[in-house]
């Protein structure tokens, strides 16, 4: 089977519909389960379940999408910037952090295939959709997280690839012998983006009861837009979406900080109100958090004496660590010391990552699930939230007319939430404030997907690796190569990006 129709072919099975097994010359349908088109999407029921389906496609295994693994957006978003290297053998994780890419490299190369995939996916579903007699208001609130899941993947790919040639057209995306065609223009991607999460976000609910936690809602998707027009640095738009944020829900304050940092990242944290968009994990299920598993030593000791799967591997360089003011509470979850036993007394023992070589800090962040028993965690995995925005409506508002007093307040909301003294009003220039802000992205967001895409913004991508001593850092190693096999299949209509 060849590239284009195994994408065209995956979507379909992956909404319950046929496999094929034969090669485009003998398209014949092989039935592996009950679904067919004829059978299915014939309720509300269908069509939720086909939904899910797709939102599955933000964390595959712990590992890929949202997880913790090497395939991971989460984990790549850091690896290639200055907040993770990781202690295992696996040269690869060196690669990503020199900005070594290659057409054969496997872990950056496999998301256009699973992210073209997706957004198919969420092109034939809204058509499928359509077409089914169910409660009008809860079809159109579907269709709306399909084409904002649609708008997520895209973004994905628009990210680590550039312009790709992602399908929109429900006839298209479901018919294995539409010819292959060119990579679109960047103005046309990112206004398809933007289109989708605009109509999205004006078809959402603000909030769901507990049973959709989890689901795509108007503050995730107007979240979305706003980092779609920060990466574009359209900083008036990204100033609306975000005042639009700040009092979202009629004024009623949907989203606001959490007082204490580290429940963030806790196993309450499905009730807390600074998260905009989470990958909701269980203990028992696939769609689990393996975190902890990757960044804990195997003689950290869990204070509440819980046994904790600790494999050693994802460490904060320290140059990047000694950043941070030693006062600042966000290093709760930050370790440098870490607890491996307790005394005579009782008194917890601390090792000295530093003292001891290790190559950095442990980034715990995330807190242990008490009923998980190994790696497999039900702490949800944190997509966007509350303090993201706030942090980038002060940089829009810096970039758009200098250092006002709404951004220095933006920016105070939350140092002093990290227990650190806010900045004066007019004690910074537009510049100083600039570096004030992408430190504190740093110090807040570490480890949550936004360095990669906020380093590219600031045109620093490319020099952080250099300063580190890459030999292969250059501008062209922004995007990753597109695969081989999807330029081969499409007879050369999609270009390979620069440089590779």
């Amino acid at each position: 089977m060849n590239f284009k129709s195994s994408i065209i072919y995956g979507s379909l099975a992956l909404l319950g519909f046929t496999t094929f097994t034969s090669c485009e010359k003998d398209l014949k349908p092989d039935v592996y389960d009950q679904f067919t088109p004829s059978t299915f999407f014939k309720d509300g029921n269908d069509v939720k379940a086909a939904l899910t389906s797709v939102y599955n496609g933000l964390m595959t295994g712990g590992y890929a999408g949202w997880g913790s693994g090497n395939g991971s957006w989460h984990v790549q978003n850091s690896m290639t910037t200055d907040e993770l290297v990781c202690s295992w053998g696996w040269d690869g994780w060196k690669k990503m952090n020199d900005l070594n890419f290659a057409e054969n490299f496997g872990e950056i190369t496999g998301h256009y295939t699973t992210l073209i995939r997706k957004v198919s996916e969420c092109t034939i579903f809204m058509d499928k959709a359509n077409s089914v007699t169910m409660d009008a208001t809860l079809k159109a609130r579907y269709i709306a997280e399909a084409k904002a899941l649609r708008a997520h993947f895209s973004a994905i790919l628009y990210s680590y690839y550039g312009p790709v040639p992602i399908v929109v057209d429900p006839k298209v995306a479901q018919d294995p012998l539409a010819p292959s065609v060119a990579r679109p223009t960047d103005d046309w991607m990112t206004s398809q983006i933007e289109k989708d999460y605009k109509d999205a976000a004006a078809a959402l609910p603000t909030a769901y009861s507990s049973s959709d936690y989890g689901r795509f809602t108007q503050g995730a998707a107007l979240t979305g837009l706003m980092k779609l027009y920060m990466q574009k640095k359209r900083w008036s738009d990204a100033v609306t979406i975000g005042q639009q944020l700040l009092t979202l829900g009629d004024g009623q304050h949907v989203y606001e900080l959490q007082a204490n940092y580290a429940d963030i990242f806790k196993i309450t944290n499905k009730t807390c109100k600074e998260i905009i968009f989470a990958i909701s994990c269980r203990n028992d299920a696939d769609q689990t958090n393996m975190w902890l598993a990757h960044v804990l030593q195997g003689d950290y000791y869990d204070p509440a004496g819980q046994a904790l799967t600790a494999w050693g591997g994802y460490k904060m360089p320290w140059k990047t660590y000694d950043k941070f003011d030693p006062t600042d509470n966000r290093l709760t979850v930050l370790l440098r010391n870490y607890p491996v036993g307790r005394d005579a007394s009782g008194a917890l023992k601390y090792k000295d990552a530093k003292a001891a070589g290790l190559p950095g800090a442990l980034p715990v962040k995330y807190g242990p699930d008490p009923a998980a028993s190994g790696e497999s965690q039900g702490v949800d995995m944190v997509v966007w939230r509350y303090a993201d925005v706030l942090l980038l409506l002060a940089e829009a508002l810096n970039e758009q007319g200098g250092p006002s007093n709404q951004a220095i307040d933006l920016v105070n909301r939350v140092r002093v939430r990290a227990g650190l003294t806010g900045y004066a009003y007019g004690s910074l220039s537009q510049s100083q404030l600039r570096s004030k802000i992408q430190d504190e992205r740093l110090f807040e967001l570490w480890t949550e997907g936004s360095r990669r895409d906020d380093l590219i913004r600031w045109g620093l991508f490319v020099e952080r690796a250099r300063e580190s001593g890459s030999p292969f850092a250059d501008t062209n190693k922004i995007f990753y190569p597109i695969p081989r096999q999807a330029i081969d299949e499409s007879g050369g209509l999609i270009k390979q990006n620069q440089g590779y």
